[in-house]
This record gives structure tokens, C-alpha cells and sequence, in this order.
């Protein structure tokens, strides 16, 4: 009797059954484990099929030297007639190219913009500004160039009028030090070589130019 009454108090071990195909675990885990294959061939493939091209990594304008420094390597899905438009990063960068147009910070360099200092017909002209110029003049901004005709007796000779428009800005000197405050400012605009006679001929005249900032173009 003793025996029989120990043994009916032992508790009995609940036997392991091995996971069936139905189970939902085994399911979930197999769904985890074909995902994350999925995933990996996925993000082989799209780097496989990735461009290697060259991003400005600051603002550059024209007759700037092209600089290592100032580029970075993107992976982009282009094309074939798309990549053929950028500067390609499988190489370093060609020396001995300078920058013809401006190419702004972020932006994927197109293979057009660089290429050889006699190719650049643009020259830049320094034009000295009273008014200490907007936070948003900086080079890669675009200004349009004013006449203003010199007064006489107090009336104009003639009303202020445009003289070029959208010009790209290559460099702004502010003055530093002692000279910080009242002094002038100089922005040095780029000027297509056809427009030289016109623009160098309106800073001759007792009139003024102005630099007007075209509005969200700049920093």
C-alpha cells in the first residue's frame, strides 16, 4: 500500500514533443530566417547595380580648380545614359580641370561642368557694394546687375535700369577687423566675356551698379 500511494503522489514528467510542421513557431521562424535572405540578395543587388559618381561636397563656380577635396563619392542607380552624364568615381578625379559652370553642395557633378581653364567664357569682375550685402550672397548665389544713372540737380538722367541678370556669384570680401564696420564690401560676380564691354563700360560711368540678390538662390 505504501508503495502504491508513493507513486500515485510523484508527479509524472510531461514528455517533449517535437515541434510538427504546424507549428506556428517553427513557421514564424522559418518566415524570419526566408526574409532576411530575401533582404541580404536584395541589398546585393542594389549595390551591384549602383554607380559610383562624384557629389560636390562644397559649392563650386566657375574657374574653380578641380579639387579631390571638395568631392565625394555617391552610389547612385543610374542608367547607362544617365551615369555617362556625371563625373564618374571609378578612378580618382582627372587633374588639371577647373569648374565652368556652377555646380552647388550635395549635387551630383555633371561631366559638362569641368573641363579645360581656356573653355571657361566667363570672367569675374569685382563690384564694390556701400550696403553691407544679405547673408544669402555667397558664392553659387545669382544676382542681377542695376545702372543707376548719376543724378544731376537732384533728377536722374534716366530711370536706374536692368544691366544683366542671374549672374553667378564666385566670391564676397567683406571687411574684417577695423575696417568691419562702414567699410565696403566687394562681390566678385561671373561675367560672360560677351557682356564684358557692357559691364565694364556701366562701372566706368559716374553712375552707380547695383548688386541685387535673386532671392533664394544663395545660402
Amino acid at each position: 500500500m505504501d508503495t502504491l500511494a508513493a507513486e500515485m503522489a510523484s508527479p509524472v514528467a510531461a514528455r517533449l514533443r517535437r515541434p510538427g510542421w504546424r507549428d506556428p513557431r517553427l513557421l514564424v521562424g522559418l518566415l524570419i530566417i526566408v526574409g532576411a535572405m530575401a533582404l541580404g540578395s536584395w541589398a546585393v543587388s542594389t549595390a551591384a547595380s549602383s554607380t559610383p559618381v562624384y557629389l560636390a561636397s562644397a559649392t563650386l563656380t566657375a574657374g574653380d580648380r578641380l579639387d579631390a577635396a571638395d568631392l565625394t563619392v555617391a552610389q547612385v542607380r543610374l542608367d547607362d545614359a544617365e551615369a555617362a552624364r556625371y563625373l564618374p568615381a571609378t578612378a580618382a578625379p582627372p587633374t588639371g580641370l577647373v569648374v565652368l559652370r556652377t555646380v552647388q553642395r550635395g549635387e551630383l557633378v555633371p561631366a559638362s561642368a569641368v573641363g579645360a581653364a581656356g573653355s571657361l567664357d566667363v570672367r569675374p569682375v569685382p563690384i564694390a557694394v556701400a550696403d553691407e550685402p544679405p547673408a544669402g550672397m555667397v558664392p553659387g548665389a545669382l544676382v542681377d546687375l542695376w545702372v543707376i544713372p548719376e543724378a544731376r540737380d537732384g533728377v536722374p538722367a534716366q530711370e536706374p535700369h536692368l544691366l544683366a541678370s542671374a549672374l553667378d556669384v564666385a566670391e564676397v570680401a567683406r571687411p574684417s577687423g577695423g575696417f568691419a564696420v562702414g567699410g565696403t564690401s566687394t562681390v566678385h560676380v561671373l561675367v560672360p566675356t560677351g557682356d564684358l564691354p557692357a559691364i565694364l563700360g556701366a562701372l566706368a560711368t559716374e553712375g552707380s551698379v547695383r548688386v541685387v540678390l535673386v532671392p533664394g538662390s544663395g545660402g
